[in-house]
C-alpha cells in the first residue's frame, strides 16, 4: 500500500514539474494542479495509512487510529486549489485572447516601445 501512495506522489510530482517547465500556459495550469494533487496525497497519507480506521480513538484504548489533522488540511487545500486553478485560468484566457497565442515569450520583442526607453 505504501509502495503505491508513494509511486503516486512521485508520479504526480514528475509530470507537474514537467508541465510547469512547458512555454505554454495551459500545460503550466495543468502542472500546477497536478502538484497540488501530489501535495495533496501527500498530506492525506502523513496521518497513517490505515484501512477501515476511525478517525478518533475508541473507548477502549485501542492504538490503531488514523489522525484527522491531515484529513481537516487536504479538505482545505482542495478548495484553495480549485480557487487557484479557477483564478489561473481566468488569466491564461485573458492573456490568450489579448495576444491571441499562449506561448510564454522568453525573449522581448525588438520592436517594442518600453524597451526603447528604458535603454
Amino acid at each position: 500500500m505504501e509502495l503505491i501512495v508513494s509511486s503516486s506522489i512521485g508520479v504526480l510530482t514528475a509530470g507537474g514539474i514537467y508541465l510547469l517547465l512547458r512555454l505554454r500556459t495551459f500545460p503550466v495550469i495543468l502542472g500546477l494542479a497536478l502538484l497540488s494533487y501530489a501535495v495533496n496525497v501527500f498530506l492525506f497519507a502523513s496521518g497513517r495509512l490505515a484501512i477501515d480506521q476511525s478517525p478518533i480513538l475508541s473507548r477502549y484504548g485501542e492504538a490503531s487510529y488514523t489522525d484527522p489533522l491531515p484529513q481537516a488540511l487536504v479538505l482545505t487545500a482542495i478548495v484553495i486549489s480549485f480557487g487557484m486553478t479557477a483564478v489561473l485560468v481566468m488569466i491564461g484566457l485573458g492573456a490568450y485572447l489579448e495576444s491571441d497565442s499562449d506561448q510564454i515569450d522568453i525573449e522581448p520583442d525588438d520592436d517594442d516601445p518600453q524597451d526603447e526607453g528604458a535603454a
